[in-house]
């Protein structure tokens, strides 16, 4: 255990569930948690030692069951991650790790069970973040069954919104644009891994621009402009890094539209106040380009079609994980 490793590192809420222990017992668990959560990228293995270590002393703690379940996983054990989050479920009554349940069910080769465990639950009681990774896992099952068509379908849910970003938006463009791609339509399906691509931008120039917890909406105004000379931008325009083309003249009458055609309203971004309602870290997909000049250009319209996606996996069958 590095020297370095303190209990209160970890996460409050977790903290807050290992007080039924003592606090000698607390701390230990406490500091193999820290350290899981520190391996599991770079060494998932180390990571899952660290988790089974807290385990044997805390071994009736939703989160430490949790644990192990999520290092279990990235191992490949997916016996262990379905045992470990069914426990994990009966003491804590929650739903959040289903995704993860589904998607060992197709590590284990039974994608008609995932389907049936996914179905096991109301989608509505879930948490948007939740709803998508199950979106997704459940795609991969589909896909697994060689059902493209019923994979594209179960990824159209109203999380795919092109015109927003938030924090599961790359992940859900993503596996949209691969499902496009395996039925054939891969001028969609290429569509939407930029928009994949660009969401992820905007979330990091989001931030990186410290605002966090707000959210960047889309609000139409109506905007003075020459009749002949009306133009707009989409974020296709928009250079790898983030500039653009030198050939690119300046209009002042130009603005930021969404990823979608242009509608007949201009349309401009603004940083709104924090909508208590909606999902918190939400980006404008738009917002990578806002407060700069747009290029001069006419009638240039974006005209994609919406349809989701999946991964691969390598044993030749398509596959989303966590």
């Amino acid at each position: 255990m590095p020297d370095d490793v303190e209990p209160r590192d970890l996460d409050k809420v977790a903290r807050g569930e290992l007080k039924t222990l003592s606090k000698e017992n607390a701390d230990w668990v406490a500091k193999h948690l820290v350290m899981a959560g520190r391996l599991i990228d770079e060494d998932p293995a180390e990571a899952h030692k660290h988790a089974l270590s807290a385990g044997r002393r805390a071994g009736r703690i939703s989160v430490v069951r949790e644990t192990i379940a999520i290092t279990a996983y990235q191992v490949g054990d997916y016996a262990l991650t379905l045992r470990e989050l069914r426990t994990y479920r009966r003491i804590s009554g929650r739903d959040d790790q289903l995704p993860l349940m589904v998607d060992s069910e197709r590590g284990l080769g039974r994608p008609e069970r995932a389907l049936e465990l996914g179905r096991s639950v109301d989608v509505s009681t879930l948490d948007a973040q939740v709803r998508v990774s199950l979106a997704i896992a459940m795609s991969g099952a589909r896909l697994d069954l060689g059902q493209p068509q019923a994979a594209l379908g179960e990824l159209e849910i109203p999380q795919l919104d092109r015109t927003k970003a938030f924090s599961y938006s790359p992940a859900l463009f993503a596996a949209y644009g691969t499902v496009l791609e395996d039925l054939g339509r891969p001028d969609e399906g290429e569509k939407w891994l930029e928009l994949a691509d660009r969401a992820e931008d905007a979330l990091a120039a989001l931030e990186h621009g410290g605002a966090d917890g707000e959210t960047v909406e889309i609000v139409e105004e109506e905007i003075e402009v020459d009749a002949v000379d009306e133009r707009s931008v989409s974020l296709d325009e928009v250079d790898d890094d983030g500039g653009f083309d030198e050939a690119d003249e300046v209009d002042e009458t130009d603005e930021v539209t969404a990823i979608d055609e242009v509608g007949e309203a201009d349309e401009v971004t603004e940083v709104g106040e924090v909508d208590e309602t909606s999902d918190a870290g939400a980006a404008d997909v738009t917002s990578a380009v806002d407060d700069r000049e747009m290029p001069d250009h006419e009638d240039d319209q974006n005209d994609e079609t919406a349809d989701p996606e999946t991964t691969t996996r390598d044993d030749g069958a398509d596959e989303h994980r966590g």
